[in-house]
Parts: C-alpha cells; structure tokens; sequence
C-alpha cells in the first residue's frame, strides 16, 4: 500500500485534454494515483485553498507540495518514480525543448480548432471562462476569427501531425523507438483533444495512417491504476504534512531570486488568471516554489515551472 505522505493525488476532470496528458504520462509509468474531480469551470474554491489561486487543470499533490502546470509535474513524476523512464534517449533536453511547442502554439491551434468549431454551440459561460483563458481580452472576437478559419488552422494543425505521421512510417511502437516517452504524452493528449473533441476529427485524422496505430498503443498503456478521493479528503492529506522542499536558489538567476523574498507567480500571459503569493523556496532555471501558509491547511509549498511563468517581486 502506498504510503500517504507520498501518494500522488491529481486534481483534474475526465474532459480535461491536458489531464489527459498526465493520466498517459501515469500508465507509461504504471503508478497508482488518486483521483479528485475538480469543476471544468471558476470558482474552484477547493483547489485554489491549495494551489494559493492557480485554477488551471491539472493539479497534482504529494502530501503539502502542490505542482502545477504538466511540465512541473512530468519532471517531478521522473525524480521520484525514475524506472520506466519518460526519456528512454540521451535526448532529454530536445524533448524538453519540443515540449514547449506541443504545450504552446500547437496546443493553441488544437484549441481554437476545438472552440472554434463549436460556434454557437458552445455554452455561454464555457466559451467565455475558455477564451479568456485562451485567447485574452478580447476573446469574443478571436471565437468569431477561429470559426471563420477553420480551413486554415486544420491547415497548420496538418503539418505537424503529418511530420509525426512519417516520424512513425519505418513501424516503431512510439515516437522515439520501442519505449514510450514524455513526447508520447505529450502529443497524445492533442490528437485525443480533436479527435473527441472537434465533429470533423475522426475523419480529419484518419489521413494519418501510422498516427492512428501509435495513437492506439497509447491508448493501450492506460492511466495506471486510478482510484478516487475527494477534495476535502485531499485538504486533509496537505494539513497532516508537511512540504518536503528542501531550499535552493541559483546564484546566476537572472532575477536575483533569493530565499525567503515575497513574490506572485502566475502564467507568462494575459489569461485573467490570480496570481499565485508566496516566500521563494526554490528558484532555478527549471523550477520556483513559494511556500504559502493556507488558514486550516498550514504551510504549503507550490511549485510551477520557470518556463512559461512569470515571477515578480513584492516591493
């Protein structure tokens, strides 16, 4: 039985394309997890009690630490479950470089392909929490935009997939040989979005021939073995912890990040989003963590990625 304190809870919902992606990440790994079911839409009181006002999906929590965003939590999967693998390579580096694409301006087109082609169809209060979180400000007119260029999109979109399509042309099992791998995931959770999610997908997808068998082996490796909890449970599990962190800080960080500073953290875009408060735990070029302290929780520790969020520093 695992042991609580180490016990991996996710805080996501089954429709969530990007949950998707850690629920894959799980069964390459073959790792029990709880589950806690969070709402699709704002407020998310009981997540943001332990995230500080990070409401994006997926969550995961071990005990007081909190990771979010996928990138933060596939390179914690990998430090503290190491075999099987995400980088079965020497190329880690590169996949962590792709990574940043398959998660930005591909995960962008798959959404304005998805939204987009919902048109009026789209629940009011979805397609408004979705495109402000998506598409900014002025998200009304970027719905209308995506509708009207649905060609052109599937256009950009078939690019890629056709370049991951001759990728697998010589027969391998996955994206990188025999082994699965992070990138497995990673594309995985986009073609999962269009095909389920986009009425034109099945038929959009079915012109990649050896990206419909990979999809499939995906598919096969399952999400490891998931069982449910429910979130006041979860708050629990954060106030009988403790954070594990243990302190560092990287003497070059450009923003002079030390220990102990007040900052917010929050995603390196216009999305409306709360920013996240805290005291800097850890600062280097991958990771910042804040310790935070929750009223009927205790001491928390989040952590983000360094790539893609923006630390600023309290006056």
């Amino acid at each position: 039985m695992t042991d609580p304190v180490h016990e991996i809870i996710l805080h996501n919902y089954p429709q969530s394309p990007v949950a998707e992606k850690v629920r894959v990440a799980f069964g390459i790994k073959g790792l029990a997890w709880r589950s806690v079911e969070i709402p699709r839409l704002a407020p998310k009181p009981m997540l943001t009690k332990l995230t500080g006002g990070y409401r994006r999906t997926p969550v995961m929590q071990i005990g007081a630490d909190i990771y979010c965003d996928t990138q933060c939590i596939l390179r914690t999967l990998e430090q503290r479950h190491p075999q099987p693998t995400f980088f079965p390579t020497d190329d880690a580096g590169l996949m962590w470089c792709l990574s940043r694409w398959t998660d930005g301006a591909f995960f962008d087109l798959a959404v304005k392909i998805v939204l987009g082609s919902a048109g009026d169809a789209l629940p009011q209060d979805f397609a408004q929490d979705r495109g402000r979180l998506y598409l900014g400000q002025d998200w009304a007119e970027g719905l209308r935009s995506a509708n009207k260029e649905i060609p052109h999109l599937a256009a950009q979109i078939r690019a890629p997939l056709s370049w991951a399509n001759r990728q697998l042309g010589d027969g391998r099992g996955f994206l990188l040989g025999d082994a699965p791998a992070s990138i497995d995931a990673q594309l995985f959770h986009l073609v999962w979005f269009l095909r389920g999610r986009w009425d034109q997908g099945p038929a959009f997808l079915s012109q990649f021939t050896h990206l419909v068998r990979w999809e499939a082996a995906v598919a096969a490796l399952g999400h490891g073995t998931m069982t449910g909890m429910t979130a006041q449970e979860a708050i629990a599990r954060a106030a009988a912890c403790e954070p594990v962190t243990v302190s560092r800080t990287d003497p070059r960080d450009p923003q002079g990040l030390k220990s102990g500073m007040r900052v917010t953290v929050s995603p390196d875009l216009d999305g409306g989003e709360q920013p996240v408060a805290g005291e800097i735990i850890v600062a280097d070029c991958d990771t910042v963590s804040v310790r935070r302290h929750e009223p009927e929780v205790g001491e928390i520790c989040v952590h983000f990625p360094r790539a893609g969020y923006r630390v600023d520093i309290e006056d």
